[in-house]
């Protein structure tokens, strides 16, 4: 009778923590991280900042370009009256200033991208922090980005790490 009464204890203990179990809900959510950047007033002000620094750079290879098209003009014109040593010598300042001219592209380019970094990096900070302190504050496990497709946020309390069980099955250490 002992044994009857611990069984169905058991089995009504077993089935209510079953129930509760299954009522839990797990709250996901989702957003549109670009939509919520270009909302942002400092994603206005980020991009006239980048655009002013584009076009210095622009206009300073616009100088650039003309004189180098000026002195070969200059060149295309007096180059049969030279002699050859002062001939090498006008070719061989056209080729450097030819090389300078692509150098300060490749740098241009790399100064653009930091730049751009620079200026929408607290951008996109603020946006993340946000969204994971609205994960946190309204207890959502996942958020996903639309946009991105790409997981942005979730409760590492509520959630289990795989990594060290998908190690071991690939036989990483």
């Amino acid at each position: 009778m002992k044994r009857f009464i611990g069984i169905a204890a058991l089995t009504i203990f077993v089935s209510l923590a079953g129930h509760n179990a299954m009522a839990q809900t797990f709250k996901f959510g989702h957003v549109n991280s670009d939509q919520l950047i270009q909302a942002l007033p400092e994603f206005d002000s980020a991009n006239v900042k980048l655009e002013k620094f584009r076009k210095e750079l622009i206009n300073a290879l616009e100088l650039m370009s003309v004189e180098l098209n000026n002195k070969s003009d200059a060149y295309n014109k007096e180059s049969k009256n030279l002699t050859d040593l002062v001939k090498k010598t006008k070719e061989q300042e056209l080729v450097d200033m030819n090389k300078r001219i692509q150098d300060f592209q490749t740098n241009a380019q790399q100064q653009l991208q930091d730049k751009q970094v620079e200026f929408f990096q607290p951008v996109y900070a603020k946006v993340d922090k946000a969204i994971k302190d609205v994960g946190k504050e309204n207890g959502f496990l996942y958020i996903f980005d639309v946009a991105k497709g790409a997981l942005l946020y979730f409760d590492e309390t509520k959630s289990t790490n795989v990594m060290a069980l998908a190690k071991a099955k690939l036989g990483l250490k």
